[in-house]
């Protein structure tokens, strides 16, 4: 875990713009300097620029995060400018939805790529430059309300989110015992340009000119997305949670609701087999294994 900020620094990936740039303005104003690792150079300098501005020490680096040797590099990149790296968040993020059948594979290879490995290489990359100096840190990933609920028709999306929300469950365990924290970030509507991601897919992906499976600017998502919470409240957020050491994190209080309805089911569910005839033929069960806590390699 990591309470005191000042001098240290936060790596963010998807940093240039939209919750990312929340989370680096947050993080600069507690004293940290901060990696804006973005495959969109031109934000990612302005948005460095702007930083600086407001007195935040910040530098631009390119970062392709389907590409574990580019988050590699943007990691060496970073410990070049600021030496020790201290927070990382796994930010970087894509939209893809639709009715069941049309999701296109390049559509699928896209928002796994960037959604669910691109958080992979992050930790997998980090984590040891955290453990090796030996002054704790912090892993921010950032799911959503999706990692918590299904609505149909964002299966390529939920599948993404829920799998990160899993992940950090498992690294949380693994990394506490080397004084490195985990948060899950799952916001819910914030006013970033989600909804208009295919503007920096690359070319093996199909490129720009891929339409946004969300419909584009006039869609109701985009319309639920621009009346969003502001980013820098979602960033001010994180870096309570960070500070505080909670593993989720949660910006949208009122959809509480949503979530104790799908455990309700879950409860409801497991009630029904304790129930079931075809289940009290099991005369013995195995044990249930405690939770490990295992230390990383």
């Amino acid at each position: 875990m990591i309470t005191d900020f000042r001098g240290k620094t936060a790596f963010i990936t998807g940093g240039a713009s939209g919750i990312g740039l929340g989370m680096a303005r947050a993080f600069g104003r507690a004293g940290m300097n901060v990696a804006l690792a973005d495959i969109d150079d031109a934000a990612a300098k302005a948005s460095a620029e702007r930083l600086a501005s407001e007195q935040i020490k910040a530098v631009p680096i390119h970062c392709d995060v389907t590409e574990r040797s580019g988050i590699r590099a943007a990691a060496l990149e970073a410990v070049a400018a600021f030496g020790k790296i201290h927070v990382v968040c796994n930010n970087a993020g894509v939209a893809v939805g639709g009715p069941l059948g049309t999701v296109s594979e390049r559509d699928w290879d896209w928002i796994l790529d960037v959604n669910l490995k691109g958080v992979i290489y992050g930790v997998e990359t980090f984590f040891p430059l955290i453990r090796s100096h030996g002054e704790g840190g912090h892993i921010v990933n950032t799911a959503s309300m999706a990692g918590m609920i299904a609505p149909a028709g964002m299966e390529p999306y939920t599948a993404t989110k829920f799998a990160v929300v899993a992940m950090s469950e498992g690294w949380a365990q693994q990394l506490a015992p080397v004084n490195i924290g985990v948060s899950v970030l799952c916001p819910g509507f914030v006013r970033t340009r989600i909804h208009e991601s295919g503007r920096a897919r690359q070319e093996k992906y199909g490129g720009k000119g891929e339409a946004d499976a969300l419909g584009g600017g006039s869609s109701e998502a985009a319309q639920m997305v621009m009346s969003g919470i502001d980013p820098d409240i979602v960033g001010a957020r994180v870096l309570e949670a960070v500070n505080a050491g909670e593993l989720y994190i949660f910006t949208h209080p009122q959809m509480r609701e949503f979530v104790a309805m799908r455990f309700q089911n879950i409860l409801a569910a497991f009630s029904t087999a304790a129930e079931s005839e075809t289940l009290k033929a099991v005369k013995e069960w195995a044990p249930v294994a405690p939770r490990p806590a295992v230390t990383p390699p």
